[in-house]
């Protein structure tokens, strides 16, 4: 397959993968986007030649730089004793024994080729470990020490894996020598990353000062930066890249790099930008391994010295072990702590379980395993490839099934797991404001203070409704109502239908008979023909059927609803288009439609004022949302019989100005009050100043 073509096919199949991963939340995108892989190579025979030179490059290089971006620096430099000793000599102890475990195992695999599969099966996803901490409350010095080590596991890892396939290609092996050369490739890569990011930093310091402050040229600048220092450190000094870039992330950020707070911009647009690169390498890598596992399966059996299951057996094998040590060093270290600080709460197995299972394995794996070889020096093949692919490959996804199976049960909490390079934002990894901050009982979440900073954007709405504009009023409260929802429904964690939307889909039908009383009455008063009759009540019967829908999938749409979905909003296009044609059935059309909106938002009022329902106390910001919606509707009947769009847009741009100004307001008054942090007051400022950029380029 031609790269391009390649390249433009991978990149679908992730979008087609991320699109999935909403309806399936509770598998985590990396395994859906496998199984297309593996669907994908069987059912078109596709096959992917790698040149395993630029592998490493590609991915590696990126993926370690962000991760180093995001890691909270203070806490890696409290626990860096700790971090370094997990780092190394866990990663050491899992290669060491898992290499002799392999090839014990499988003995026509040599016994450094043994090293390099335990090496690069050792690294663990760093945002796994993050997303652990939203599940169970482990120690903060037990979560910041595996988060610290899931990200300095990766060089040592890459390290040894580097080591044990050279000693394979060449035949050649002495442990001096290695050791010599870890430790300079290690300090040489640690200080050739701080030293070209200081200057890379200094250069971008030195071009905002000559004026050259374009934001798309400092972020081009800033995506470069990883290959450009793993190329220099790698192939120029022969150190390790993979440090390195380790190294300039964590130095990416610092406090002293203040050539961000000269372009304020540039942070938001940066991070988009990450986030993009991210997603899209980390969905490359995982098809990849999904089209590459039945080639190397094939490969298994046609050589008729291991079977399938026996090929699967061993990998379980190795996941075993693999798990076993983490587990072990992980209870081992809570119970020096727990000696060395004489607490009184004594170290549990279930916390060290935890550790071990969220030690998930991801990318970096499968971009080293990938990156194995086809030959040797002499010529011959390289030896066992294809069962090392298959062993790592299942051990990937092994952990991740564990992780998805087992931490629910254990923790008793049902939220997916979030993985390196999930469609899910990763701001909790960019919040240093942690322990100190936390201990404020005051300070609000980030999703609390969006919230109230929301609904005093809609409350200043609200004041500015007069009866000329209703309709672009009653459309930015519902913008914020969308918003709010959203967050609320984010927050709801349990594997139930959320509160939220049981108390929506009771009102929506509350609404929707109210609208089919009102159409029959407009029936027997003659005030609608059958054909309108008869297509408004098929429309409303099968707003009826996808409310049962949505509750029976707890919550959530189903691809049958948008297609539903789609239909409807084209038919209204073509109305929209061709409504000069049959003006009179249009303006009929026009008065069901505010007829059967008046109905319903009486329905739900006289309902609501019932005393069982009063009882009850449905949410306040959904019946609020269905309120504006109802009205929103009415408004939208007046505004389309009176054309008045340029008059439209110019007030939607003056309540968007009113509306931002009421929420930079709330956010200057809850910091005021002690409410937000310093950080968390700039972050949302950030996102204000984002959002109205994205409105005046729209509007513009």
């Amino acid at each position: 397959m031609h790269l391009v073509e390649a390249i433009l096919f991978l990149v679908s199949l992730v979008i087609v993968s991320n699109v999935l991963s909403h309806y399936i939340v509770s598998i985590p995108v990396s395994l859906i986007q496998t199984a297309l892989g593996v669907g994908v190579a069987l059912i078109f025979h596709l096959q992917i030649n790698l040149a395993t030179d630029w592998f490493m490059l590609l991915f590696i290089a990126p993926l370690l730089f962000n991760d180093g971006r995001h890691f909270p620096k203070r806490e890696l430099w409290k626990l860096r004793g700790p971090i370094i000793g997990n780092a190394i000599f866990l990663v050491f102890a899992t290669i060491l024994i898992g290499g002799l475990f392999m090839h014990w195992l499988v003995p026509a695999m040599p016994l450094s080729a043994g090293f390099a599969l335990a090496a690069i099966i050792a690294p663990t996803d760093p945002i796994a470990v993050q997303s652990l901490a939203k599940r169970v409350h482990l120690p903060d010095e037990v979560l910041h020490l595996v988060s610290g080590e899931s990200l300095i596991n990766d060089a040592s890892g890459l390290i040894g894996f580097k080591y044990g396939i050279a000693a394979t290609v060449t035949g050649a092996f002495a442990l001096g020598d290695a050791i010599g050369d870890f430790f300079y490739i290690a300090i040489v890569g640690a200080i050739a990353g701080a030293v070209l990011m200081i200057a890379i930093n200094f250069a971008r310091q030195w071009l905002l000062q000559q004026g050259i402050n374009d934001v798309i040229l400092h972020t081009i600048l800033q995506i470069m930066t990883p290959f450009l220092i793993y190329l220099l450190v790698d192939e120029g000094l022969n150190a390790s890249g993979v440090i390195a870039v380790v190294v300039a992330g964590l130095l990416n950020n610092s406090q002293r790099n203040r050539y961000i707070a000269a372009l304020p911009e540039l942070r938001i647009v940066t991070e988009r930008t990450w986030d993009i690169v991210v997603y899209v390498l980390n969905g490359i890598i995982f098809l990849i391994l999904g089209i590459e596992l039945p080639l190397a399966t094939g490969a298994i059996i046609r050589t008729q010295a291991v079977n399938t299951w026996q090929a699967f057996g061993y990998a379980l094998a190795v996941y075993i072990v693999v798990l076993t040590l983490r587990v072990a060093w992980g209870y081992a270290y809570m119970w020096w702590q727990w000696m060395r600080k004489n607490t009184q709460k004594r170290p549990a197995i279930r916390t060290a379980l935890l550790t071990g299972i969220s030690g998930v394995r991801g990318a970096i794996t499968l971009v080293g395993v990938l990156a194995v070889p086809a030959l040797l020096d002499s010529g011959d093949a390289f030896p066992e490839r294809d069962l090392m692919l298959f062993i790592a490959a299942i051990v990937v996804v092994l952990s991740l099934v564990v992780a998805v199976v087992s931490l629910p049960l254990i923790t008793k909490i049902w939220s997916p797991l979030q993985l390196r390079g999930s469609a899910i934002e990763q701001s909790a990894l960019n919040d240093e404001d942690t322990d100190d901050d936390q201990a404020d009982v005051r300070l609000l979440t980030e999703d609390q203070a969006k919230i109230f900073v929301y609904q005093t954007a809609v409350r200043r709405l609200e004041s500015e409704r007069r009866e000329t504009n209703q309709k672009p009023v009653l459309d930015l409260m519902g913008e914020y109502q969308a918003l709010i929802r959203r967050i609320e429904l984010d927050r709801d964690t349990s594997d139930t239908i959320p509160p939220l939307i049981q108390d929506e889909l009771v009102l929506r039908r509350v609404g929707i008979r109210g609208e089919l009383i009102a159409l029959d009455g407009l029936k027997k008063d003659g005030q609608i023909d059958a054909v309108r009759y008869k297509k408004t009540l098929r429309a409303l019967e099968r707003r009826l059927k996808e409310l049962n829908i949505l509750e029976d999938h707890y919550g959530q749409p189903t691809l049958h609803l948008m297609a539903n979905r789609l239909q409807l909003q084209t038919r209204h296009l073509a109305t929209e288009l061709f409504k000069g044609r049959t003006q009179s059935r249009y303006q009929d059309r026009l008065f069901v439609e505010k007829e059967l909106a008046k109905s319903g938002l009486k329905a739900i009022s006289a309902f609501l004022k019932k005393p069982e329902n009063r009882a009850h106390q449905y949410n306040r910001q959904v019946i609020y949302s269905l309120i504006v919606q109802y009205r929103n509707r009415i408004a939208s009947v007046k505004d389309l019989s009176q054309h008045k769009s340029q008059q439209y847009e110019r007030e939607v741009q003056r309540l968007r100005a009113i509306a931002f100004a009421a929420e930079r307001t709330a956010i200057h008054d809850l910091a005021e009050q002690g409410y937000l942090t310093p950080r968390m007051a700039q972050k949302l400022n950030q996102g204000v100043n984002f959002t109205e950029n994205a409105a005046e380029l729209t509007e513009g």
